[in-house]
């Protein structure tokens, strides 16, 4: 029964409204581990609010609860009319907030930190998160030809976003970490100074291309 309480939904309220859109029917568990697949990848959600989030649509009206009569007696969400109608809206709506980025790697370079090392492990990092997101791109087309039109081509479209942008972002820190050690090389073939110097003109100032697409915000399921 859908009781309709004054609420005001928040980014988490649509992320579980989006995933239950998908699901159809879950528990708070089965919210968080698909979560932390596909949504996690773009908008962090603090777990502690995410898991306090079905309940509180449900007093509200959004969600419907079914609970276990036995066992372990857990509760499952689904979405109402409401929820739905509420989820429509917010999503076909043309207003959205800019994008925010935290990366302490780019904080760390801001402070004067030496890029390569950042950028080293921060590429060795996104060639498994693209491997990744490659994995759930091909299990989730497994057995479909060209695009889907059903209920998961909201994900599938958000992978191939965070696909591009990983693959761009590690273009750019692979051409920047060669020609850091380019520079390296020949500052090192014409003596210690020379090397010094070539150290030098390649710090935060050069690191130029790699900060700015590490900049762009993930827009897909995957990018993380």
């Amino acid at each position: 029964m859908e009781r309709n309480k004054v609420m005001k939904l928040t980014s988490t309220s649509y992320a579980v409204l989006s995933l239950l859109d998908v699901l159809g029917e879950a528990t708070p568990y089965d919210l968080k581990q698909v979560l932390e697949a596909s949504v996690e990848n773009f908008w962090p959600v603090p777990h502690t609010t995410f898991y306090e989030e079905p309940q509180r649509l449900a007093n509200a009206g959004y969600l419907s609860v079914r609970q276990e009569p036995r066992g372990r007696r857990r509760k499952h969400y689904a979405l109402t009319d409401s929820g739905r109608a509420s989820l429509r809206e917010w999503a076909d709506s043309a207003e959205i907030a800019p994008p925010q980025l935290r990366d302490e790697g780019m904080l760390k370079i801001f402070a004067g930190a030496d890029p390569r090392p950042i950028f080293e492990r921060r590429a060795e990092w996104t060639r498994a998160k693209l491997a990744e997101l490659e994995g759930y791109l091909q299990a989730l087309q497994a057995g479909h030809d060209g695009p889907r039109e059903d209920k998961w081509r909201g994900a599938e479209a958000t992978l191939l976003a965070g696909i591009a942008y990983h693959r761009q972002l590690l273009d750019s820190m692979d051409e920047y970490l060669a020609g850091a050690r380019s520079d390296e090389h020949a500052g090192s073939a014409r003596g210690p100074r020379s090397a010094e110097r070539a150290r030098s003109r390649r710090g935060p100032g050069r690191a130029g291309g790699a900060a700015q697409a590490a900049a762009l915000e993930p827009p897909a399921a995957g990018s993380g």
